[in-house]
């Protein structure tokens, strides 16, 4: 019977009704996605991510960008109980606020956490070690023999940025380094801003012979303010980033990074949204996933000038 129903449905070029399933089922299927302006090749990896998951499934995803989550988590809780969600996936800096999660637990709308900082316990939750991942690229740049470092810091609203810094800060008390607050500026994760924090760094009289950007777009724009100075990277300048986005790969010289799994992770935690939602999931299946980072070194580091 399954096999004629099929052959007919093929005869007849027919496709289900994903809004008359809705109806009958009383669920919408469609599963948000929320975050806030990060890098352009970040968020292109996260819905990447969750719509490599959801292909062939009868699950839906609407993006949702929201700014300022820090300081909105209640208006951002009204959108997305208003949105007639069956479940969402929170990216940071949403996934570390209390507030949001207190609300949307209340109404018991099922989410996912992409790499939160805080409560690991609540929800499901995909994390990878920011710190570590931190402490590495930091480390890299100071087994080269820098010690004059520069650090463009992410949005501080994002818990991304501080356990970045505070890996940077383990590396640097391991080498015997002080870390020169002076040549410590906050970005915002975004590529103009990221321009003139590097520019305030390198106008310097003593310039840094390094930059430690907190994600690669910042990075690739400390590398542009260089060029403008007549900085050369890597001889007198090196940069590394975080994210091991698209932009580290196409930028001249090519980036050294931490590569930071944000499809894989997203495809992650959409799919154990899914097994919530259709009960398929095992308690053991639902545990909190943790993600390992990379370290990509490649022509944008190099030892320090006469060393």
């Amino acid at each position: 019977m399954r096999r004629k129903v099929k052959e007919a449905a093929a005869a007849l070029d027919y496709h289900p009704n994903l809004a008359a399933q809705s109806l009958i089922a009383r669920r919408s299927f469609l599963i948000g996605l929320t975050y806030e302006r990060p890098s352009p090749s970040y968020v292109v990896e996260l819905q990447n991510g969750a719509l490599g998951r959801l292909e062939n499934e009868r699950y839906r995803l609407v993006v949702l960008p929201f700014n300022h989550v820090a300081s909105r988590p209640e208006e951002l809780g009204k959108l997305l109980l208003r949105a007639g969600l069956d479940g969402v996936l929170l990216a940071p800096p949403a996934c570390d606020q209390p507030l949001l999660l207190d609300m949307i637990e209340r109404q018991k709308l099922p989410y996912a956490r992409i790499t939160p900082h805080s409560d690991l316990d609540r929800g499901l939750v995909v994390a990878m070690d920011e710190v570590a991942a931190g402490h590495t690229v930091a480390a890299h740049i100071l087994s080269l023999g820098h010690r004059r470092i520069g650090v463009i810091l992410g949005d501080p609203s994002h818990a991304a940025s501080r356990g970045r810094m505070e890996g940077y800060r383990q590396a640097f008390s391991e080498a015997g380094v002080r870390i020169d607050e002076s040549l410590v500026g906050t970005g915002d994760f975004t590529h103009d801003v990221g321009y003139q924090v590097a520019r305030t760094l390198l106008d310097r009289p003593l310039r840094p012979t390094a930059i430690l950007a907190q994600n690669d777009d910042m990075a690739v724009a400390a590398i542009a303010a260089a060029r403008d100075l007549g900085v050369s990277v890597p001889d007198q300048l090196s940069v590394a980033g975080f994210d091991n986005s698209e932009v580290s790969r196409t930028a001249w010289p090519q980036l050294t990074t931490v590569h930071q799994p944000v499809r894989e992770m997203a495809w992650d935690a959409a799919d154990r949204l899914i097994a919530e939602l259709d009960g398929t999931g095992s308690a053991a299946a639902l545990q909190r996933r943790d993600h390992v980072h990379e370290l990509l070194v490649r022509a944008s580091t190099a030892a320090p000038p006469g060393l």
